[in-house]
């Protein structure tokens, strides 16, 4: 197993985050730095962070939090702006899935599963996000439709073909498996409709359902299995203009 997804599936933090810690000179194996974060190991080894050993998850979480307006999808803020992770008090390391922009609401995952978030978010395994949102520029148009529907030239290249439904005169829903960033909004601006307000109401087979602003619940082990299984497909090739990062999907 590569170094870097040994340290996600324990829950250090996502793989690409657990990447940029190995590369920085902060892990041992058999007390010898590795900065290589493909380097082999088979989880027999004495495995240390900053000086500390790394145990395997004793159990592996995944919680759905409804993310209000001016909360930040990181696990720390520099600012002080209240995070997603403060919203949910866990004995476990927890970090968001992915991210939502501060002005964007709706359903978000946070997980001490980093190879499962890895899975949810690389755009070569198409998880698809649900999107609605309130839109600018007049009556919603058909060719803005027919143009999202098969995909619009953003700058940093073609995006997939969404999913969309006009739900009102001013309002569309949108389900996209990219997550560039702020994909959404960027598309909807391409076509000649900002957005307003955008709220996130499904990601895989999850919905947000009624789930209140700033509360969450803790997926019961059916959830678990489902979301595991949209995520275990064969990844495809992702294009070079969906290279994933840390980025706002919103």
């Amino acid at each position: 197993m590569r170094l870097a997804k040994y340290l996600a599936s324990a829950g250090v933090a996502s793989r690409r985050a657990s990447e940029e810690i190995v590369r920085a000179g902060r892990v041992t194996v058999g007390g010898v730095t590795v900065t290589d974060p493909a380097h082999s190991v088979d989880g027999s080894e004495l495995i240390s962070l900053d000086g500390r050993a790394i145990e395997p998850v004793a159990e592996r979480v995944v919680y759905a939090l409804h993310k209000p307006v001016g909360v930040v999808s990181t696990a720390r803020d520099p600012h002080g702006r209240a995070t997603v992770v403060s919203l949910v008090p866990s004995r476990a390391r927890l970090y968001p899935v992915g991210r939502l922009d501060a002005d964007t609401t709706g359903l978000i995952l946070l997980t001490n599963d980093g190879e499962l978030a890895h899975r949810l978010t690389h755009p070569s395994f198409e998880v698809p996000r649900t999107y609605r949102a309130r839109v600018g520029g007049g009556r919603v148009r058909e060719a803005a439709l027919r143009a999202l529907r098969h995909g619009v030239r953003l700058d940093d290249g073609m995006t997939a073909p969404a999913r969309v439904q006009r739900l009102g005169p001013h309002s569309l829903e949108l389900t996209i498996h990219e997550g560039r960033k702020r994909q959404v909004r960027r598309m909807c601006d391409v076509v000649g409709h900002p957005v307003l307000t955008l709220e996130r109401i499904a990601f895989g087979p999850l919905k947000l359902g009624d789930l209140p602003a700033g509360r969450y619940r803790r997926l019961g082990p059916s959830e678990f299995r489902k979301l595991s299984a949209a995520a275990a497909g064969r990844p495809r090739e992702a294009k070079s203009s969906s290279a994933p990062g840390r980025r706002s999907q919103g």
